[in-house]
């Protein structure tokens, strides 16, 4: 296991998770795995590219050729990633958040181009399931250093948005998001170093602005349940379920 400490999520954390939903924990990821991710990111946004050119599109789901890329559900592709998704400190983060039973549930790297990438409107994760289950958990891994510029994630605290179940979303026209929430509060932007991690859960709503720097923002999202989650009807999963913890003991490998 990776020789971390563990003890980063403290009492007010949890209090700030089970009063708004979210807390934030600054410069957490180790160098080692920064560097992981930033390569993974490379290598899959090289994909996408590759991808889209061979159908002729420039669009694909609410990817955006050269604005605004999600590569989700790929993981296996890159085995080192494993060191950082069920390391100790990931761990400490789903014991606090979740309980002793965690799964994978997703993972997800989300670009931004520089000047152009788009913003991602307001919504709640669990908003894109589509049927009811027990809500599961974010985390928010900035792979540069993340402003009101480039496009940060800003979140809706539960005692601002005042609901804390999931709602109906809404298909935008034009970008394909799926938009829950349409007040006037901005939210509360998410100012961190490179590292850093946004926590939290799934009916938390969220959204993001604009690139309008030179440089892309990549950001790596890893999505973690308590429980299974499938379709009700169909038995299908609707992500992954990796067992990560049993008993708030890791049985997942971080090697392959």
């Amino acid at each position: 296991m990776t020789a971390v400490n563990t003890a980063i999520v403290t009492d007010a954390h949890r209090k700030q998770f089970a009063e708004e939903g979210y807390f934030i924990l600054e410069r957490v990821i180790p160098d080692e795995h920064l560097d992981i991710l930033r390569n993974a990111c490379d290598y899959f946004i090289a994909d996408m590219d590759r991808r889209m050119d061979e159908r002729g599109v420039t669009t694909l789901g609410i990817t955006h050729k050269g604005s605004r890329y999600f590569v989700g559900l790929r993981y296996g592709e890159r085995p080192e990633m494993r060191r950082f998704l069920f390391a100790d400190y990931m761990a400490e983060i789903c014991r606090a958040t979740l309980g002793d039973e965690v799964y994978l549930f997703y993972d997800q790297f989300v670009w931004k181009g520089p000047d152009k990438g788009m913003r991602f409107g307001w919504h709640q994760d669990s908003g894109y399931v589509g049927y009811p289950h027990k809500p599961y958990l974010t985390c928010w891994c900035p792979l540069v250093d993340v402003n009101e510029a480039n496009g940060t994630v800003y979140v809706l605290p539960y005692s601002r948005a005042g609901v804390r179940s999931m709602v109906q979303h809404i298909p935008e026209p034009g970008s394909n998001d799926r938009v829950g929430y349409f007040g006037a509060d901005p939210g509360v932007p998410a100012v961190i170093p490179a590292g850093s991690i946004v926590v939290f859960a799934s009916v938390v709503f969220h959204r993001s602005g604009a690139n309008t720097t030179p440089n892309p923002r990549p950001v790596y999202v890893a999505q973690y349940s308590g429980e299974v989650i499938a379709n009700p009807t169909t038995g299908r999963l609707q992500g992954l379920a990796e067992p990560f913890l049993r008993r708030g003991k890791c049985v997942a490998r971080q090697t392959v």
